[in-house]
């Protein structure tokens, strides 16, 4: 179906097998998967107050729970990447030729409807098709 597949990858939810799974079934043979995760960036008015070896740590973790969530997984190729979540997705997809991204979503609640989750903002954005897995 898809030629090249962008899976965003939420470290701190339990869905990823999930939608990397998906990913598979999704993908034509000798097409493309890449997990990514976006390490959400401080917002500017924090940093000051943010020693730097935190944030670094932070960002050294992110990427060892990424080689951990695709441990054994063949034929996906990682990427970490640094700022807004949504608008990193989007424009990741848009500068690599992705045609579908694959991401989890979780129920909406009230704060979902004023502000929108990843997920809802991918979808109304995205110029390729999007595959939201929800539990």
């Amino acid at each position: 179906m898809y030629q090249k597949i962008l899976v965003a990858m939420a470290l701190d939810h339990d869905i990823s097998q999930k939608t990397l799974r998906a990913a598979k079934i999704l993908c034509e043979d000798g097409g493309e998967i890449t997990a990514l995760h976006v390490h959400d960036a401080f917002q500017g008015s924090v940093v000051p107050y943010v020693d730097e070896e935190i944030i670094n740590a932070g960002f050294v973790k992110s990427e060892s729970l990424l080689k951990e969530k695709l441990a054994g997984v063949e034929g996906v190729t990682s990427k970490i990447l640094k700022g807004h979540t949504a608008r990193t997705i989007i424009d990741f997809a848009e500068s690599n030729g992705i045609d579908c991204i694959v991401m989890g979503s979780h129920k909406p609640g009230l704060i979902d409807y004023f502000l929108g989750s990843t997920a809802a903002w991918v979808v109304r954005h995205a110029k390729c098709s999007v595959h939201v897995h929800r539990e």
